[in-house]
């Protein structure tokens, strides 16, 4: 990998990680525009800087991560579900992470959601805490996610909005159990390509981490602040644009790989 391709990659990841609009998606984009040939280092890479926009939670939001063992508790509660179907669905899961149309199309139908979601769910209460039930629930919207296309992100915010969280509430929510969620699965995936880092890629995945790092910061404060202001509508186009391309791309004949 180039050291322009390093950056970028790096950037979409942190850009698009914790925002309703498919890191995966993105990343399918980015590989055709940079021309990359998929090596199992670079499916190491794409992995192993997730652990860059993990930290930047834990640094945004490290006064919550030591407020009391209940905020614990609840994230565990709302890994579960994720956990134990990761665990039993985890070939058919892999299965659908090599179809590229299936990413698309999720984006797509995903967006439409997006641009109604607002209208859906209007009785939201204001600094309602979250119980230990519906932690179990965001998890539940979780799972949808292991659907490539479908973010992680939307599908935890728009769980915590059904449980009548507000936007900003259900999104932070989002980013808490993305920590141990994305750990387990970054870790996993990891383990399993491991062998394809040599010593001089550690300057590599350095580089990635930092990156994606301060980038997945910048990108978590705006978000909160668009999300506030203005909803999901525009997150939900975007997703649909981004899915048209996709199919387009498919169309005319570009052979499109999901890392």
């Amino acid at each position: 990998m180039s050291l322009f391709e390093i950056i970028v990659i790096a950037i979409v990841e942190g850009l698009t990680e914790f925002l309703p609009v498919s890191s995966t998606g993105h990343m399918i984009i980015t590989q055709e525009l940079l021309g990359m040939e998929i090596t199992d280092f670079v499916k190491a890479f794409t992995v192993n800087i997730q652990f860059g926009a993990i930290l930047s939670v834990i640094v945004l939001y490290w006064k919550r991560f030591f407020q009391s063992l209940d905020f614990y508790y609840k994230l565990f509660i709302a890994f579960i579900p994720a956990a134990v179907i990761g665990f039993l669905a985890s070939d058919f899961i892999d299965s659908l992470l090599e179809n590229v149309v299936v990413v698309a199309v999720m984006l797509v139908l995903g967006g439409v959601v997006l641009v109604f979601v607002d209208r859906w769910f209007k009785n939201a209460k204001p600094d309602q805490p979250i119980s230990y039930p519906s932690a179990f629930k965001i998890g539940l919207y979780q799972c949808i996610a292991m659907i490539p296309g479908v973010s992680r992100s939307a599908a935890t915010i728009i769980g915590g909005m059904t449980q009548k969280l507000d936007r900003k509430t259900a999104a932070e929510f989002s980013f808490f159990l993305a920590v141990p969620t994305m750990f387990a699965a970054a870790g996993y995936k990891l383990l399993q390509n491991y062998q394809s880092i040599e010593a001089e890629h550690i300057s590599t995945l350095l580089i990635g981490n930092v990156v994606a790092f301060f980038v997945a910061m910048l990108a978590i404060k705006s978000f909160i602040g668009i999300l506030t202001r203005y909803g999901f509508k525009y997150f939900g186009y975007y997703r649909i644009i981004v899915g048209i391309i996709i199919l387009g791309m498919l169309a005319m004949g570009y052979e499109l790989s999901v890392v």
